[in-house]
């Protein structure tokens, strides 16, 4: 447990967050597959990402971490195994709190001539696993729910010939779409993964770079197709992981909440696909600036962030919905907070996918929003929250979910008294140094 006080004064200076979560998976993933090996600075020492290092050690293939630095810079050294050089795990393959893990890995190990188990935490063994089993199981996957719930553990039989799909899911999910395309790195045609809009695409992007032919299309209603041509083999490359634009979600709201604060983020990772966060709150009027723009294989730039009073339209309204909540639905709880404390009522829609996430994330939101005084309510699909009153200090409860406890964290900076967060350990997950460097902030 922590408790945290209303910030008596403005935040000031710099911050360097952790890398991005989901390209820190991916490297390692991608990494094991190629030829050759692949060196990454900037992974994200959270224990998620260690969760996939640890899988693919147990699969058989050498990953180091230096000792002493390259260049000052801690580097993580994948000797990758090629695609069809994996081994027998000789135990279950654990994948602790990551769904990215767990519904990755399955794509790959449903390939693979040899059996494995995948099972993780509490929390992984509710969350749901069939939105990945029925296109493994149409490419000729043999996976099978050990409790037959349709959620980890997961039984994958191998020794399957996998056969390229057309396959549309009825949600904007990266994890979906990458489980499938990376099946269909083994399978004997095409693979198609068609979304009703265009969800992050890490995976399309590194695995155009570690050689994979793969590539986005998007039609005229605005449906998002991933398409993969089987066939050619990955060769290792050199990768830096950009800071995490959901870690980074945090400072900025700080900094747009607390009177007089001016931030910068350096080196945030501002994917298209990933950055709806920004454009959501410049169009409530932040005061967000991108500065060192580096357009690479994963745009990056420093965010300048200052103190704004964010507001909605003429009508007193902001509403979010459709294509832009994929491309911030890790950052929905963070905005919450900021909708709290905006001169506005916030309405956010077609965010059911909150519901399954490491906790039902919707409820999660509103009771502590309603504990901190906030007039918020549920809906089906997402919230309404009516702004612009005071927040008070309340009593946090995370469901060891990390991206509550760190939203709350940063509430508290705006709320008269004192909020206890109760599970702070839970930060872990994706940001080990999370109150470390918001204390550098502050002080």
């Amino acid at each position: 447990m922590i408790s945290i006080e209303k910030s008596s004064k403005p935040l000031s200076g710099g911050v360097f967050v952790p890398g991005d979560k989901s390209i820190s998976h991916r490297s390692i993933m991608f990494g094991a597959l190629a030829e050759g090996t692949t060196e990454i600075t900037g992974f994200l020492e959270g224990a998620d990402c260690l969760s996939t290092i640890d899988c693919f050690r147990n699969l058989g293939v050498e990953i180091e971490h230096s000792q002493r630095p390259m260049n000052g810079v801690p580097t993580i050294t994948v000797h990758g195994k090629g695609l069809y050089g994996l081994k027998a795990p000789k135990k279950e393959l654990f994948t602790g709190n990551s769904g990215t893990t767990t519904r990755l890995i399955a794509g790959i190990l449903a390939a693979q001539p040899f059996d494995s188990m995948l099972t993780g935490d509490s929390s992984i063994e509710t969350r749901p696993m069939g939105r990945i089993m029925k296109p493994l199981t149409q490419m000729g996957a043999d996976i099978s729910s050990i409790h037959d719930n349709d959620c980890a553990p997961l039984l994958i039989r191998g020794g399957k010939k996998l056969h390229g799909i057309t396959y549309h899911t009825p949600v904007a999910s990266a994890q979906i779409k990458s489980c499938i395309l990376l099946a269909g790195l083994y399978s004997d045609s095409d693979t198609v993964v068609y979304e009703p809009a265009l969800s992050r695409n890490h995976t399309e992007i590194m695995l155009r770079a570690f050689g994979a032919d793969v590539h986005n299309e998007i039609d005229v209603q605005g449906s998002a197709a991933a398409i993969l041509h089987p066939g050619t083999p990955l060769r290792g490359i050199r990768i830096n992981v950009p800071g995490d634009i959901s870690s980074a979600a945090y400072f900025i709201a700080a900094a747009l909440m607390v009177p007089g604060s001016d931030v910068v983020i350096h080196n945030v990772g501002i994917n298209k696909t990933r950055a709806g966060i920004l454009s959501v709150l410049k169009q409530m009027g932040a005061d967000i600036e991108l500065e060192n723009v580096d357009e690479s294989i994963e745009p990056r730039a420093d965010l300048h962030v200052r103190y704004s009073e964010l507001h909605g339209n003429a009508n007193g309204r902001f509403e979010i919905s459709g294509k832009i909540i994929p491309t911030m639905i890790d950052e929905l709880p963070i905005f919450a907070v900021v909708a709290a404390t905006a001169d506005c009522t916030t309405i956010i829609k077609d965010a059911a996918e909150l519901k399954v996430k490491e906790s039902n994330r919707i409820d999660a939101i509103v009771n502590n929003l309603k504990a901190m005084g906030v007039d918020v309510e549920a809906t089906d699909d997402g919230m309404i929250i009516n702004g612009g009153k005071s927040l008070h200090g309340a009593d946090i409860e995370c469901h060891a979910d990390h991206r509550i406890a760190m939203s709350f964290a940063i509430a508290a900076l705006a709320a008269d008294g004192t909020t206890r967060i109760l599970d702070d350990k839970c930060v872990g997950i994706s940001y080990p140094t999370f109150f470390k460097d918001l204390n550098k902030l502050i002080k």
